[in-house]
């Protein structure tokens, strides 16, 4: 019986000399003979690559791969054919997995016979990861489409980035493959471009051998292969490698460039760093044992790093940054932000230096996000918080020149919003971060974040008083001017302070070092051990049924709460939504609904909330200005103040059907279906 031919993807692969050559062609509305039938996505990928220690798969011609997704765990087999030039022709079998199943456990699928077929009974161990962000558009042609891809790649060896690099991909998925090869002669003759000469595995496993990490090293942990439930970068013998290495989530820069002792439980031994090497096609690969500056420049935030500076190129909604589409690689003279990286390779000639595009301030470059922050249940707890931090980072940044432009009050509104959300992940996340090294961290952004507020309270404050006024008479507006003016003054007077904060040395300084904070693996890490509960999927569904627990201790006293207690189970609320919406992607089909119940409470409350301000400031100024007003203003204000009031009793009555949405069995219900998935 013949056997059946198994899929097979072309596809064409580059090295990127920069990104930004890469972001050109993303942005291009044509290629050669295909035109963009889409705008671009983005995707976070985590891919782990997997064989026996023995190897099994590679001598067959074959590498196993582990991608995490939000649908869940995807294992794709690829034959390791020789590239021709930029083309690559290869067979690809995928299916669904499971990682913390052995491969025989997993769903029946074509790739699933395969691994089994090559590798029997032997156990499944981690060679190397990769984690890429991808951009990639659609294209067609007249009998062809392909999907082009912008990966920006890190590779992470048992804990800690070696390498990164860019790659730009354009996969056939229908149609005629000699319009592949049209578009492959139309690139070939752009600027900034080499044909790939390895897979992005053998470029991964290249940068270990430079990088002194011996392949497979620490893919076991406790006994348990990584296809057995083992930890993700392993460690070995039970302790973990990333504890005192300077580099994982464990780090401590007391420890860097030393490396961990396994006699010694957290101790360490000094060994000289090693020289930098280069792996083939890739940017420097920082020594082990860098810190201060010169690792910060090989691990994203500085000369050495070969990622583009761009906010949020796909990001949408109202409180996300805007698209930014990515125009042909800008010149020096232009205002480019980022150092040169270091001398190419092969020619030793400089590389250009990297563009950015929407560069948001002078003090501060950008970050690349996605849709969401891409937490997994595997994500240790500090680079989950880590995650978290840097996906509103990028959005806080992103809306810096409009809230000092000051043009839409939304700018500010959304500024304050990513503050906050970074605020909350310190408080969610922040047991896994050490207190003295982050402090510095924390304590600026709260500074920042309540000059932010006292902008955007008194916004809501007026906003809402020329709604109310929309509704009254010219007489009755011009009479309760006094109130209203008197707010606009304040406001102007926040935003001095604002924008004097925002223009200081020590807010750029801070700025400057967060973004190194939040793009540095094991930066300010606190130190675990293995059995220490120290992954989202041990932690997250303890913390999000402590947050429910502190909304609904609120419950005996609902009916008499005055609206101080209101406020105070508005912030309990606050907490639980965001406790929520940071592991989202974790969590079971029912998180959207139990989110959208939270932020209706939190809304209502916020109403109220507003309502009492509102009318306390009223009250306020009246009594100040008592003397100084006229009895038209007065009793014009003083109307206003009535109006407040009863706001405030509308909505104090209205609480109780908003609360059994939360408060209730069927919230309780979906919350346990939500976390059991952890």
């Amino acid at each position: 019986m013949a056997t059946q031919a198994r899929p097979t993807e072309v596809e064409l692969k580059y090295r990127l000399h920069d990104t930004a050559s890469g972001e050109r062609f993303l942005a291009a509305d044509s290629l050669g003979p295909f035109r963009a039938v889409a705008a671009a996505r983005t995707a976070q990928h985590e891919d782990r690559y997997l064989d026996t220690s023995d190897g099994a798969l590679a001598r067959a011609g074959f590498a196993a791969r582990l991608r995490q997704t939000n649908a869940g765990t995807i294992v794709s087999v690829k034959a390791t054919t020789a590239l021709d030039g930029a083309l690559a022709r290869r067979e690809e079998l995928e299916g669904p997995a499971d990682r913390t199943a052995e491969p025989r456990d997993w769903p029946p699928s074509a790739a699933r016979s395969l691994i089994l077929e090559l590798c029997g009974d032997a156990p499944l161990v981690e060679l190397v990861t990769v984690r890429q962000l991808r951009r990639k558009r659609r294209l067609k042609a007249v009998d062809a489409a392909v999907e082009l891809s912008l990966d920006e790649v890190d590779v992470v060896a048992r804990g800690r980035v070696i390498d990164r690099f860019a790659e730009l991909e354009v996969e056939l998925t229908s149609g005629d493959e000699a319009r592949l090869g049209e578009l492959r002669d139309f690139l070939e003759k752009e600027n900034g471009l080499t044909p790939a000469t390895s897979s992005k595995l053998e470029a991964a496993l290249a940068a270990s051998e430079h990088a002194g990490v011996s392949v497979g090293d620490g893919a076991t942990a406790g006994g348990r292969d990584v296809a057995r439930g083992g930890g993700r970068g392993g460690a070995s013998a039970g302790v973990r490698d990333d504890v005192g290495s300077g580099e994982g989530p464990g780090a401590d820069p007391a420890t860097a460039g030393r490396d961990v002792d396994p006699g010694r439980r957290g101790g360490t031994r000094r060994r000289p760093a090693r020289r930098a090497r280069r792996s083939p096609d890739a940017s420097r690969v920082p020594a082990h044992g860098e810190h201060g500056p010169t690792a910060r420049a090989g691990r994203g935030g500085g000369p050495t790093d070969a990622r583009p500076t761009v906010v949020g190129p796909t990001e949408a909604g109202p409180t996300e940054a805007s698209s930014a589409k990515s125009g042909p690689p800008a010149s020096p003279a232009t205002g480019e932000r980022r150092p040169t990286p270091a001398t190419a390779p092969a020619t030793g000639e400089r590389r250009p230096r990297l563009a950015t595009a929407a560069a948001p301030a002078p003090s501060a470059p950008a970050l690349v996000v996605g849709k969401t922050p891409g937490v997994t249940p595997d994500d240790f707890l500090p680079e989950a918080g880590r995650k978290v931090l840097r996906f509103h980072l990028a959005r806080m940044i992103a809306q810096e020149p409009g809230t000092r432009e000051g043009n839409d009050p939304e700018d500010l509104h959304r500024m304050r919003v990513a503050t906050r959300r970074m605020r909350a992940a310190w408080r969610v996340f922040g047991d896994g971060f050490q207190k003295g090294r982050t402090k510095r961290h924390r304590r600026r952004l709260r500074e920042v974040a309540r000059r932010l507020g006292a902008v955007r309270d008194l916004d809501v404050l007026i906003e809402a008083g020329e709604a109310y006024l929309a509704t009254q008479s010219r007489t009755e507006q011009r009479a309760a001017a006094p109130l209203f003016d008197a707010w606009r003054d304040q406001r102007d007077d926040a935003r001095i302070l604002l924008i004097r904060e925002l223009e200081s040395d020590g807010y750029k300084s801070w700025v400057d070092d967060f973004r190194d904070f939040v793009r540095n693996e094991g930066a300010g890490a606190a130190n675990v051990v293995p059995t220490i509960p120290h992954r989202i999927r041990d932690r997250a569904a303890s913390q999000i049924w402590t947050a429910y627990e502190q909304v609904r201790a609120y419950e005996p006293v609902l009916r008499w709460a005055d609206v101080a207690t209101l406020h105070e189970l508005r912030i309990a609320a606050k907490w639980l939504r965001y406790t929520l919406e940071f592991v989202r992607e974790c969590l079971g089909p029912d998180a959207a609904s139990l989110i959208s119940r939270v932020t209706a409470m939190q809304d209502h409350l916020g109403l109220l909330h507003d309502a009492d301000v509102a009318a306390s400031m009223a009250r306020a100024f009246l009594v100040e200005r008592s003397g100084r007003l006229s009895e038209a203003e007065t009793a014009a204000i003083g109307r206003y103040l009535v109006d407040r009031e009863r706001e405030v009793a509308r909505l104090h009555r209205s609480v109780g059907p908003i609360w059994r949405g939360v408060g209730g069995l069927a919230f309780r219900r979906g919350l346990g279906r939500a976390v059991a998935v952890l």
